[in-house]
């Protein structure tokens, strides 16, 4: 398991930021991994444009009943893969959240699939929605998850400033 720091940061840290300069502050340790990422055992590990990439280390504790790792576990790592890439397009001061996340899961995840990669890709960029699509793989490149994610664009800084734009 990777050594992280974690944590929360506020608005005013990350405001002056892009999307993508919060993420590269994430990867370099500039900035925590985000709590999630500490209970989940996935971290971000790569940004580029409308890309981002995580890697995780599924284990018994992330383990459904019957031994396989819990769908919601991949379905989380898709989503957060899919929220990242539209994240890394943002400007400043702007954020996300996702309205709906679709998954498919392709192999069984086991406790010793070891290291997982899940790539997130920006297919669509609107002004108010942004669509991605993310895709979960073992060390040997086999499919075992994927899906698309649909995220809301927000303006932080008109939400906490008062004003009431449309």
């Amino acid at each position: 398991m990777t050594d992280y720091r974690y944590g929360v940061v506020s608005p005013d840290e990350v405001k002056a930021l892009t999307g993508k300069e919060v993420l590269e502050a994430v990867i370099s340790g500039q900035l925590p991994q985000a709590l999630i990422s500490k209970q989940n055992s996935f971290w971000i590990v790569e940004v580029g444009e409308g890309t981002a990439v995580f890697e995780g280390e599924p284990g018994p504790e992330l383990c459904n009943p019957v031994g396989a790792i819990h769908g919601g576990w991949a379905l989380t790592l898709i989503d957060s893969a899919a929220a990242c890439a539209c994240h890394s397009l943002l400007p400043a001061g702007v954020g996300y959240t996702t309205i709906e996340t679709k998954g498919n899961f392709s192999r069984p995840i086991r406790p010793n699939t070891g290291r997982v990669r899940c790539e997130g890709r920006v297919v669509s960029q609107g002004r108010q929605i942004c669509s991605a699509q993310a895709c979960l793989t073992d060390s040997s490149g086999n499919v075992l998850a994927h899906g698309t994610s649909t995220l809301m664009i927000l303006d932080y800084l008109r939400q906490t400033s008062g004003r009431s734009e449309t």
